[in-house]
């Protein structure tokens, strides 16, 4: 039985790591198989790619080959980890995908959405993601979280956009949200840790059962 696809979604400082590994234990809690991951990153080639992308290398040379890059990370991510764990029947959880793509580089980029489709056709194929929670937060409070979990360290090549880029891109997830309600959930990140994990659970008890998914695995049904 093929396992299940579920990808966290949204600015800097909202909680996705947070709730990604959240949701990841409390999954495992039913016995059940889980691979936790991210992008950029979540294979050993992505990795690599991931320190390009991050460190700002890539900025000067356009949105367009940013793009190309966060592909090329995401193929061998796909190939690598994602593909086989669904295959051999586990839940994947994904700190950022194909969405991050459409709104960082397609819509703050202005990259052709035509170069964003062809490259998920590409490398995502039959990976694509059966819920998406995406974790709304003020930009304000998104960056002041991102500055206080980073510490001294400087911020990161996105991170260091101004305020007005990640409040375009707190406005582009919400539509993105609208436009995909089958598969997008927007959950408010301004609530107690607690609470947002709740809700996250109960969609996911609701729309991919993994109350009775144990039971299956264990009997091979």
């Amino acid at each position: 039985m093929r396992g299940h696809f579920i990808t966290f979604e949204g600015g800097e400082g909202s909680g996705k790591s947070t709730h990604a590994a959240a949701l990841a234990q409390r999954l495992k809690s039913l016995d059940l198989e889980v691979v936790l991951t991210r992008e950029p990153g979540g294979s050993t080639g992505a990795e690599i790619i991931r320190h390009i992308l991050l460190s700002g290398i890539a900025k000067p040379l356009g949105a367009e080959t940013e793009a190309i890059l966060f592909a090329a990370a995401r193929d061998d991510h796909v190939r690598s980890t994602i593909l086989p764990a669904l295959d051999a029947g586990h839940w994947v959880i994904c700190d950022r995908f194909i969405d991050s793509t459409r709104v960082y580089q397609g819509i703050l980029g202005n990259v052709d959405q035509r170069l964003i489709r062809s490259l998920e056709r590409v490398t995502v194929g039959p990976a694509v993601p059966e819920l998406t929670f995406i974790l709304d937060v003020p930009a304000q409070v998104g960056l002041a979280r991102a500055k206080s979990r980073r510490g001294q360290d400087a911020a990161d090549r996105f991170e260091a956009e101004s305020m007005e880029f990640h409040e375009k891109l707190r406005q582009a997830y919400r539509a993105l949200a609208g436009e995909e309600p089958a598969r997008c959930v927007l959950i408010d990140g301004r609530a107690p840790r607690d609470v947002v994990a709740e809700k996250i659970w109960s969609t996911v008890r609701e729309r991919l059962h993994p109350d009775t998914a144990g039971i299956a695995e264990a009997t091979g049904t």
